[in-house]
């Protein structure tokens, strides 16, 4: 029953998945594509809730990723790469671990574009972590998503490299 559960979900998720994709309205132009320099990459070292760096909760690999508490994404997209996906594992498997553990994903969008479209595509973005968090086991009430859209922008300018850190989601424990 369980397996079924899980199986039912996944498959949901692949639905909307490719549901969201399919969006290819014409938008204010935002100008080039990043290509294939979008990542993930940390922000910084973010702290738990006992204190402790999130990267020294887990030993390996994972405790690298737990350290990355921002997600990148391409323009106008709410798909993660590959690194992005592993991010997102990373901390879904340690949310499981401890299901006592809140998070919130900010989801982020750059200046281009309506501010009622960024704000759709900031939790389009956010929901997309979440979808994944919950395949891995993550009890939806532990998440709460928000969009903040334009309105808090990581970097200062108005080209590629500024656009770029903007398109994020940030991963943000409760304490």
């Amino acid at each position: 029953m369980k397996k079924t559960s899980q199986l039912v979900l996944i498959i949901l998720l692949a639905g909307m998945v490719a549901v969201s994709g399919c969006n290819k309205k014409n938008r204010k132009a935002e100008g080039a594509d990043m290509g294939d320099g979008v990542s993930a990459s940390g922000t910084g070292t973010e702290f738990g809730p006992d204190g402790k760096p999130l990267g020294d909760w887990q030993d390996g690999g994972s405790g690298d990723m737990l350290s990355q508490t921002t997600i990148l994404f391409a323009y106008d997209s709410s798909e993660m790469d590959s690194e992005s996906q592993a991010i997102a594992e990373a901390h879904a498997i340690f949310l499981r671990d401890n299901s006592s553990i809140n998070v919130v994903l900010e989801g982020h969008a750059d200046e281009r574009g309506t501010r009622e479209y960024n704000l759709a595509l900031g939790e389009r973005r956010a929901q997309s972590v979440a979808d994944v968090f919950m395949a891995l086991g993550v009890n939806a009430l532990n998440i709460e998503i928000v969009s903040y859209g334009e309105e808090n922008p990581v970097a200062d300018g108005h080209d590629d490299s500024a656009w770029r850190l903007n398109r994020r989601v940030e991963i943000r424990y409760d304490r």
